[in-house]
């Protein structure tokens, strides 16, 4: 039912979304829209912020992160959802979605590389390597979310992962 809930939320969201900008929304107008109570929302969601992030992380959750294929088709449905993620991307307050992009890719990969290695801490330099490439991805991301209405996704994916560092691709994909 929990899951539910958000979900309908989350589709109230987007639909907001369609019509105006992320600092343009309310709380009080995803309720009204939504026809829940305010303690609903809040139950779910500490704010309309956590709630943007809750449906990229619900929309990434089963991206192997390391699969061409699974990766661009994550990329793939951001373009299917274009004016929700440009939307998502233009905000640049202090909870914008790139910031949480950036922790949950790092937290990923970090993850992923300690499992692979069979350690619980990571080596520095395979540490600042992770933040370094993460980074650059989400900003690559965000960059053709915004202005790229070309590249297809599969591109964007094949160029980040020729670009990630020979250190780490040797973690991943050897």
């Amino acid at each position: 039912m929990a899951e539910r809930t958000k979900i309908w939320i989350a589709d109230t969201m987007k639909k907001l979304m369609m019509k105006k900008p992320l600092d343009k929304i309310r709380v009080t107008e995803i309720c009204k829209e939504a026809d829940i109570e305010r303690p609903t929302f809040y139950y779910h969601f500490r704010d309309k912020y956590d709630l943007v992030a809750w449906i990229f992380f619900h929309d990434a959750f089963e991206t192997d992160i390391v699969s061409v294929e699974s990766s661009a088709k994550a990329m793939s449905r951001m373009k299917n959802d274009i004016i929700f993620y440009k939307r998502a991307y233009e905000d640049q307050s202090q909870n914008a979605l790139w910031k949480y992009m950036l922790e949950y890719f790092t937290r990923r990969y970090s993850d992923l590389a300690m499992e692979k290695l069979g350690t619980s801490t990571l080596d520095p330099q395979v540490a600042y390597s992770i933040r370094f490439y993460c980074t650059g991805a989400v900003g690559m991301t965000r960059e053709w979310v915004l202005n790229d209405n070309i590249t297809s996704a599969e591109t964007v994916v094949q160029m980040m992962f020729a670009s990630m560092p020979e250190n780490l691709r040797e973690i991943y994909f050897k």
